[in-house]
Order: structure tokens, then C-alpha cells, then sequence
């Protein structure tokens, strides 16, 4: 599961790793807080040339009849994207993108701890995306799911499930600027090596959604590390 994420601070380097022909406008302002049904920063190709845009953080189908369908959406599961029917077309589709964060947090089960996730090397964590277009009566809405997958052996300490983090030779044929058959699709969707991820405790302020600001992701203590041994 990934209910949580940070999004980074500055969008220029990503503009140059990522080859982006373009920035849809929006406030791209660094969070460290996001929830569910908040926008994200989305890379999709279009005709080969990969387009930046907010996306709802929530997959509402082509099909729904009302937008609650993305509430309960957010994360799909890497072994059902071509069964279960809210994520089933736009797999078929080929509606594939990137999700652009700084990591994300999750909860240790037993004392609600949470730890927050990143790159080892504090880069952008590209997470694997599936993306859709509703039609809602005030107009055209695009929103994205995060594809999840196993936990690696760092995360599982904590929740069995994470997302499906691409490594830089996946991002081409995943945004389908390559050709891919669904099963090497597939196999692009698992657990990330463990040695190149970081992990530690953060405040329990995270766990609002109100709360906001870069001392969120910050690591406890020492003193207060100690007392969750």
C-alpha cells in the first residue's frame, strides 16, 4: 500500500533526466504531506514526446458513474491490473505513466509508526502509474493510481506491500516509447532492491493530513529512535 507521498522541491533537473518536452502549467510546489485525492506531478507520452501534468491521485474510470470510485483507488495491485475491472482498461490501453515523488511513507502495523522511504541517493523515485480521463459534469478529469507490488526486505519490516519503483531502462518502454509485450510489462512491476533505498522513523504528525512542511520527513532523534527498539 501507498497512501502517502512527498513530492520534490525543484523541477528543473527532473526537466533534464527526464527529457520532458513539456510542462503542462501548475504550482508544482514541493510537499511533503500529499494524500489521496490530491493532484501529483504525472510524466505520460504523447506521440513519443513525454508531457509533466497534475493528475488526481485516485484512478476514476472512463466508465464510472461518479467520482468516489477514486477514493478506494489510489493503489492498484501489480498481479490484478488486467482483471480487476477499475484499472483493466486503461492497462488494455496502454494508459501507462510515471508518478514523480521524493518517496512516500508508510506505517508499521503494530505501533502505527511511520517511516518514511527514499532513493538511497535522495533522487526522484519514478513509482509506476496507471492514468485515466473521466468526465465529471464540471468537465475533464485525468487521474492516476500507483501500481504496488511485495515488499523488499527493508520495507516488509514494516508493511508487506510497496510501489512499484522503475529503474531508468523501464522508463521508456513502460511510457510505451518502446515496444513491450504485457508480461515484460509485468515484470518491470517488482520489489525494488532493498541497498538502494533508504528508510527511518518520522514524526506521527504525518499521519494528519493538515500537517505540512519539510520537518515531516526529517528522521526522530536519537533519543526518540530509542524508545521504538
Amino acid at each position: 500500500m501507498c497512501g502517502r507521498i512527498r513530492v520534490p522541491e525543484d523541477y528543473s533537473e527532473i526537466k533534464i533526466d527526464l527529457r520532458l518536452h513539456e510542462v503542462v502549467p501548475h504550482t508544482y510546489d514541493p510537499r511533503w504531506n500529499v494524500p489521496p485525492t490530491a493532484m501529483l506531478p504525472v510524466v505520460r507520452s504523447r506521440d513519443g514526446k513525454r508531457i509533466l501534468e497534475p493528475m488526481r491521485w485516485g484512478l476514476i474510470p472512463s466508465w464510472a458513474k461518479d467520482a468516489k470510485v477514486g477514493f478506494s483507488s489510489f493503489n492498484a495491485r501489480a498481479d490484478s491490473l488486467d482483471t480487476k475491472p477499475a484499472f483493466r482498461r486503461a492497462w488494455e490501453r496502454g494508459k501507462r505513466c510515471l508518478i514523480v515523488t521524493d518517496g512516500f511513507y508508510e506505517w508499521r502495523k503494530a505501533d502505527k509508526q511511520p517511516f518514511a522511504v527514499a532513493l538511497g541517493n535522495r533522487g526522484p523515485m519514478l513509482m509506476a502509474g496507471l492514468y485515466d480521463n473521466w468526465k465529471s459534469p464540471e468537465g475533464w478529469i485525468r487521474s492516476c493510481t500507483v501500481i504496488t507490488t511485495d515488499a523488499n526486505e527493508l520495507v516488509a519490516g514494516v508493511h508487506n506491500r510497496m510501489p512499484a519503483i522503475l529503474a531508468p531502462d523501464d522508463i521508456a518502454p513502460w511510457l510505451g516509447e518502446e515496444p513491450a509485450s504485457p508480461d515484460r510489462l509485468k515484470a518491470m512491476l517488482r520489489p525494488y532492491p532493498p541497498e538502494r533505498l533508504a528508510m527511518w522513523p518520522v514524526d506521527k504528525r504525518v499521519g494528519n493530513v493538515k500537517n505540512e512542511g519539510p520537518e515531516l520527513a526529517e528522521p526522530l532523534t536519537a533519543r526518540a529512535q530509542g524508545t521504538l527498539l
